[in-house]
């Protein structure tokens, strides 16, 4: 078994791979050393924008963020900043897979902010709006 680093969408994997034969071990050592080397250095350079992206949400202590679910597109934004709201209301309509799924609000409150607008696409964990 041979252990390798792999990079897909910026996320780095270990993976291991059983060797079935056709290939010399010769051959796939100079092959794996450059491609464990250069996923170790991309992911140090994926999460820097990740960071500068979420601080316009400014999440503060006693805040609660409705965050994205899945990846997906807003298909429309329903609450507005200022905008009181209970537990469970709906916040965002949010479009993935062919399906409209209502986002509501963790908890009760105001919105403070919202961070998405219709037809913007958004990734798992990327917060659309802050209820305070």
């Amino acid at each position: 078994m041979k252990k390798f680093n792999v990079t897909v969408n910026g996320n780095t994997y270990e993976v291991e791979v059983e060797e079935v034969g056709g290939v010399t071990s010769a051959q796939s050592r100079p092959a794996a050393a450059p491609a464990a080397a250069a996923p170790a250095a991309a992911p140090a350079a994926a999460p820097a924008p990740k960071a500068p992206a979420a601080a316009p949400a400014q999440v503060s202590a006693g805040d609660s963020p409705v965050a994205a679910p899945m990846p997906g597109k807003i298909a429309k934004v329903v609450a507005k900043p200022g905008q009181k709201v209970k537990k469970g209301d709906v916040i965002v309509i949010l479009e993935a897979m062919k399906m409209q799924n209502e986002i509501g609000s963790p908890a009760d409150g105001t919105v403070k902010s919202i961070n998405v607008t219709a037809g913007q696409n958004v990734k798992p964990g990327e917060v659309m709006a802050v209820i305070g």
